[in-house]
C-alpha cells in the first residue's frame, strides 16, 4: 500500500507543529490587492494584511489556488509513489475544491483524492487533524473519508466578529448597517451551517459578552463533545483566546484545546479581533 501524503490548503489554519508532525502540506489561496497577489501564510500574514488594509482603505480580493498550483503541489508526491488525500475549503465559499478536482483529473485514477470539508477554518482544520492521525495509525484512503463523512456534520464552527467594517467593505453589509452596528456595538455571530457562513445571532453591548455567550454555547454541548480536541482560533485577539481556552480547559474534558490563529483569508474577511470556537460531537 502507497504511503498516504495529506494535503489541505491555507484556510485550514493547521498550526505549524501539526503540520509539521504529521507532515500535512498546504496549498495557499491568494491574498490579491490589485495586481499584487500574495500567497497566504507565505508572503503575507495577519498583522501585514490589516496593516495594509488600514494604509490604504480597502480589503484584498481573496482567490483559490490554480488547478495548476495544486498539480505543481502533488506532483512531486505522486512521482516519489505516495497517494494523496487532498481535503478543502468548502466548496460552498470557493472555487478551491472544484480546482483541486481539475487538477487530480490529471493524476492517475485513484491518485488524488479530493474531499469537501463543507467548512472554513479550523473547523476545516479538525478534519484534516482526524485524517493526518487516521493516516498515520495505518487506515487507507477509503477508510479516512468514511471517517471524514460521517465526522463532516458533527463540527461545530462559530465565530465571534468584531466589527462589521470588513463585512461592509467587503460587500457583505450595507453601509448604514455598518454604521448602526457600530453605534450600537452590535456583534454578529456567525455559524457554519450546510457549508455556508450564516449570521447565528447578534449581541449588543461589550465584546465580553459575546465571547460569554459563545463560550456558553459551547459549553452547553459538553457532554455530546469528541474528547479529542477543541481549536480556539483568532486574528490578533490572542489575550481573550487565551481566556477562552483556559475556561474550556477547566470545564470541558478535551485531552486538548489548541490555539491557533486565522490566516490572511479568513481574516480578510472577518476582520481583527475574530475569535471562534471549534469541536466535533461524538457521533
Amino acid at each position: 500500500m502507497n504511503k498516504i501524503k495529506i494535503f489541505a490548503d491555507s484556510t485550514s489554519d493547521v498550526p505549524a507543529h501539526w503540520r509539521q508532525q504529521y507532515e500535512i502540506s498546504i496549498v495557499p489561496l491568494y491574498t490579491v490587492f490589485g495586481d499584487d497577489a500574495l500567497q497566504d501564510g507565505v508572503n503575507i500574514h495577519p498583522e501585514q494584511l490589516f496593516e495594509r488594509v488600514s494604509r490604504e482603505g480597502r480589503l484584498p480580493r481573496t482567490a483559490a489556488p490554480s488547478p495548476a498550483d495544486f498539480i505543481q503541489a502533488f506532483t512531486p508526491y505522486i512521482e516519489q509513489g505516495d497517494d494523496i488525500l487532498y481535503i478543502s475549503l468548502s466548496s460552498e465559499l470557493s472555487s478551491t475544491y472544484q480546482n483541486a478536482l481539475l487538477a487530480a483529473s490529471e493524476f492517475p485514477e485513484g491518485r488524488v483524492t479530493v474531499f469537501d470539508s463543507l467548512n472554513l477554518s479550523c473547523g476545516f482544520g479538525l478534519l484534516v487533524m482526524k485524517a493526518a492521525r487516521a493516516a498515520a495509525n495505518g487506515s487507507t484512503i477509503e477508510q479516512i473519508v468514511d471517517m471524514l463523512t460521517a465526522t463532516r456534520p458533527l463540527i461545530d464552527t462559530e465565530f465571534v466578529i468584531d466589527t462589521l467594517e470588513y463585512l461592509y467593505k467587503g460587500g457583505r453589509c450595507s453601509g448604514m448597517q455598518n454604521l448602526i452596528g457600530s453605534l450600537l456595538k452590535i456583534r454578529p455571530v456567525i455559524k457554519v451551517i450546510d457549508g455556508k457562513m450564516t449570521p447565528a445571532y447578534k449581541v449588543r453591548g461589550k465584546r465580553e459578552k459575546a465571547l460569554d455567550q459563545m463560550l456558553q454555547n459551547a459549553l452547553k454541548h459538553r457532554d455530546v463533545m469528541d474528547n479529542d480536541m477543541i481549536i480556539v482560533v483568532h486574528a490578533l485577539a490572542e489575550e481573550d483566546a487565551l481566556m477562552l481556552q483556559a475556561r474550556l480547559q477547566e470545564e470541558t474534558n478535551a485531552q486538548e484545546v489548541l490555539l491557533t490563529t486565522a490566516g490572511c483569508v479568513i481574516s480578510s474577511h472577518c476582520g481583527p479581533q475574530t475569535i471562534g470556537i471549534m469541536y466535533a460531537k461524538k457521533a
